[in-house]
C-alpha cells in the first residue's frame, strides 16, 4: 500500500472541510427531493447520505456511471458480467435521475442502482461498508477524492474504465494536483479509451505502469432487439414508413433552432421529410414545445397518447428518454448534438453502427479519437451553422449513393474498432 505524505492527507481533509460547510445545503435539497418525487425514488434519494437501501446485495462489482452517456457505454461490459459471474451483486451508482433511468430500462431487476453519495467522508464511508464491493469501476473521468480514499483503506481495488481526460478538463485539474495526484496513485489501473487521454492522465501525475491504452468500449456497442422492436413500433405508430427521417439527437440549446433553420427550406423542396429533434435533457421537452409552438410548427409528440389524425407533420418532438437509438436506426442522416453547443460532441457511434451518416459541429472534445477516425473514413462531416448543415443534407438526399457510401463507412470504423471490452476485462483479471 502507498504511503501518503502529511501534505497529502491535509489536501483531502481540506477538500472534506468544504463539503462539510455545503451540508446544510445537501440537507435542504434532499428535503425538497422528498417532496417533489415520489416515494419509491425519494427513498432511493437517502443513498446521496449513504442511507437506505437495506437489503442491498452485499460484494461483487460496483460499477459508477455519471449519467446516461456512461450507462450506455457501460451496457456491454455490464452485460458480460452478468454471463461471467451470475452469482455476483453488480451495483450501478449514477448522479442522475436520468442515468437511474436508463439502468433501470436497460437492466431492469438483473442489477441494483443507487445514487452516489456526496462525496463526504461519512456517507462514503458508511455506503460502502453496506456494499462492501470486491472491485470498484469508475467510468470515465468521475474522479471523487473520498470515494478513492475509502475504497484504498478498505483495499477495494479501483480500476478507471474507458478513462476520458480531455486537455480541457486536464487543465482543470492541474490546478487541483495537491488534490488529485494522491487520488490517481491509488487506483489500480487506468484503462484509458484514446492515446490522447492516457497522456493527459500522465500529465496530471499518474503512474506510468498504471495507465493502459484499451480503447474506446463505445466501439463494442451493440444494438438490441428492443431497440429495433421500439423502433417498428413507433414507425407504425406516426406512419413513418414513407418519411425520410433526419434525426436530431441529444439535442441542447441553440441546436434545435439551428435544426429547424436547416430543415425547413429542405423540407419546402421535399415534402416526405420529417425532422427528429430529441433533446438531451428531460428538462428542454417543454421549452423546445414552446418553440415549435411559437414558430407556428407544426409537430407531434412521441409521449401523446391520442391517436395522430391524418398525416405525420414536418415534426417529431421526442419528449422521453431511452428511445434515442431506436429513432437513429429509423434516420437517413443524423446530427449528434452537444457539438454546436460547446458540450464537447455526444457519442457518433449509435448512429453509425446503425448505418447512418453524421453530422456534428466542431465541438468534439469529449471524442476526438471517434469523431476523427469517422471523419477520415467518410462516415461524418463537421459543420459550423445552419447553411452548412442544410447544404450536407440536400447533398446526401440528393445522390443515394453517396449517402449510402458514408453509411457504410461508419459502420466499418465501428466494426474494426471494437475489442475495448475484452482489453478492459484482461486487465481486471476477469477475462
Amino acid at each position: 500500500m502507498i504511503k501518503l505524505s502529511i501534505k497529502e492527507e491535509l489536501s483531502r481533509y481540506v477538500y472534506s472541510f468544504v463539503w462539510l460547510l455545503l451540508l446544510p445545503v445537501l440537507v435542504v435539497n434532499g428535503l425538497i427531493n422528498f417532496a417533489k418525487f415520489n416515494r419509491v425514488v425519494a427513498k432511493e434519494y437517502l443513498s446521496r447520505f449513504g442511507l437506505g437501501h437495506k437489503h442491498i446485495k452485499q460484494g461483487g462489482f460496483w460499477l459508477h456511471c455519471a449519467s446516461v452517456g456512461e450507462v450506455v457505454a457501460a451496457q456491454q461490459l455490464v452485460e458480460r458480467l452478468l454471463v461471467s459471474h451470475p452469482e455476483a451483486a453488480i451495483t450501478i451508482s449514477t448522479n442522475t435521475m436520468t442515468g437511474r433511468e436508463r439502468v433501470k430500462q436497460l437492466f431492469g431487476q438483473k442489477v441494483q442502482h443507487l445514487y452516489l453519495p456526496y462525496d463526504f467522508p461519512l456517507f462514503i464511508h458508511v455506503l460502502l461498508k453496506k456494499i462492501q464491493p470486491r472491485m470498484m469501476l469508475i467510468t470515465e473521468m468521475e474522479l471523487w477524492p473520498n470515494l478513492c480514499h475509502y475504497c484504498w483503506r478498505k483495499q477495494v481495488p479501483i480500476f478507471l474504465i474507458n478513462g476520458r481526460m480531455s486537455e480541457k478538463s486536464t487543465n482543470s485539474y492541474l490546478k487541483l494536483a495537491w488534490l488529485i495526484q494522491p487520488l490517481l496513485r491509488k487506483l489500480s489501473a487506468i484503462c484509458a479509451q484514446g492515446q490522447r487521454d492516457l497522456d493527459n492522465y500522465l500529465r496530471l501525475g499518474a503512474n506510468e505502469k498504471s495507465v493502459i491504452l484499451t480503447n474506446n468500449m463505445k466501439f463494442d456497442l451493440a444494438i438490441s432487439a428492443n431497440d429495433l422492436a421500439e423502433a417498428t413500433k413507433i414507425s407504425n405508430r406516426f406512419h413513418l414508413e414513407n418519411r425520410i427521417l433526419i434525426v436530431a439527437g441529444s439535442t441542447h440549446e441553440p441546436e434545435e433552432q439551428l435544426m429547424l433553420d436547416a430543415f425547413l427550406p429542405l423540407a419546402k423542396q421535399q415534402d416526405n421529410l420529417l425532422l427528429v429533434i430529441v433533446p438531451r435533457h428531460p428538462q428542454r421537452f417543454a421549452v423546445v414545445n414552446e418553440m415549435l409552438v411559437k414558430q407556428n410548427i407544426a409537430f407531434a409528440r412521441l409521449s401523446s397518447v391520442a391517436e395522430l389524425e391524418g398525416e405525420m407533420p414536418q415534426v417529431l418532438l421526442a419528449d422521453q428518454m431511452g428511445v434515442l437509438r431506436a429513432l437513429y436506426s429509423l434516420a437517413k442522416i443524423a446530427f449528434v448534438g452537444g457539438s454546436i453547443a460547446p458540450r464537447g460532441g455526444h457519442n457518433a457511434l449509435e448512429p453509425a453502427a446503425l448505418g447512418v451518416p453524421v453530422l456534428m459541429g466542431r465541438s468534439i472534445y469529449n471524442n476526438p479519437h471517434i469523431c476523427e477516425t469517422l471523419q477520415q473514413a467518410g462516415a461524418l462531416v463537421l459543420i459550423d451553422n445552419s447553411k452548412e448543415l442544410q447544404e450536407q443534407c440536400k447533398q446526401w438526399l440528393n445522390d443515394e449513393s453517396q449517402r449510402q457510401q458514408a453509411a457504410e463507412a461508419g459502420q466499418r470504423v465501428v466494426n474494426q474498432n471494437k475489442g475495448a471490452i475484452d482489453n478492459t476485462l484482461a486487465i481486471l483479471g476477469l477475462l
